[in-house]
C-alpha cells in the first residue's frame, strides 16, 4: 500500500512535503496553513483558505517541522505552533476514519464480526478487511485478506472499530468496493502514520479471531 492507501492515484494531485522535499500525492499528505492569529492550522479536510503547505502523513515528519521552524520557513513569516500539533492530527483524521466507516455502514457495504466478515472473504465480497490493534493474539483463525488488491487496515482499537458500528467494542470488520471504502482506506493509511504504535498493514495479514 502507498502512502495515503489510494487505490487509484492517477488523477490523485501531488505536493511537495516541506520536510523531505519529496513530492508525493496529496492523499498522504496533511495540508496546513496559517491562520488570522498567526497559530499554525492543521486543515485535514484540505478546505481552508489561504496559503497552504503540505508535510506527509507521519508523526516524525510533523514533529521535525515544529521544531527545525520548517512552518515559518513555508509560511515566509512568524508563526506559533501548538505543542500538541502533532495530536490534533492524529484526533482529526481518527474521526474522518471513523466517520467514513459508518458512512461505508449506513450504506450497506459494511459488516462487523466474525462470522460475518468470515462470509464475506469467502464470498468475494470483502475488498477491506479491518481489525483491532488491541485484538487478542491467542488463536490464529483462517481468515486472510482478499487476495487480489486486498487491504489490511491494524491501527484502530477495538474500541475505535467498534464506535463506527455504534458497539462498546469490534475485532474484526469488512468492507465492500465503493467510493467509500476508497476513502477509509487512504484516512486509515494516514491514520497509521500519525500513530506512536501502529500495526503494519500487510496484504497477507492473518486475521485473529475473537475470544
Amino acid at each position: 500500500m502507498t502512502r495515503g492507501g489510494r487505490i487509484n492515484q492517477a488523477e490523485d494531485p501531488e505536493r511537495k512535503c516541506i520536510v523531505s522535499g519529496e513530492v508525493r500525492p496529496q492523499a498522504g499528505l496533511i495540508r496546513f496553513c496559517v491562520g488570522p492569529n498567526g497559530e499554525v492550522v492543521a486543515d485535514v479536510m484540505n478546505k481552508l483558505s489561504g496559503r497552504g503547505f503540505y508535510v506527509t502523513a507521519d508523526r516524525a515528519m510533523i514533529d521535525k517541522a515544529a521544531k527545525k521552524g520548517l512552518f515559518a520557513r513555508a509560511a515566509k513569516q512568524s508563526v506559533t505552533v501548538p505543542p500538541d500539533l502533532t495530536e490534533q492530527v492524529e484526533a482529526f483524521v481518527l474521526r474522518r476514519v471513523l466517520e467514513f466507516i459508518s458512512l461505508t455502514r449506513k450504506a450497506n457495504a459494511a459488516v462487523m464480526g466474525y462470522e460475518k466478515v468470515k462470509d464475506w472473504l469467502q464470498n468475494g465480497k470483502a475488498v477491506v478487511l479491518l481489525q483491532s490493534s488491541d485484538g487478542s493474539e491467542r488463536g490464529k483463525t483462517k481468515l486472510r485478506m482478499p487476495v487480489e488488491n486486498g487491504r489490511y487496515i491494524g491501527c484502530l482499537t477495538a474500541a475505535e472499530l467498534g464506535l463506527a458500528f455504534g458497539r462498546e467494542r469490534a475485532i474484526h470488520a469488512a468492507l465492500a468496493a465503493g467510493g467509500l471504502t476508497t476513502r477509509v482506506v487512504e484516512e486509515a493509511a494516514r491514520l497509521e502514520g500519525l500513530r506512536v504504535q501502529s500495526t503494519k498493514q500487510d496484504g497477507d495479514e492473518i486475521a485473529l479471531k475473537d475470544t
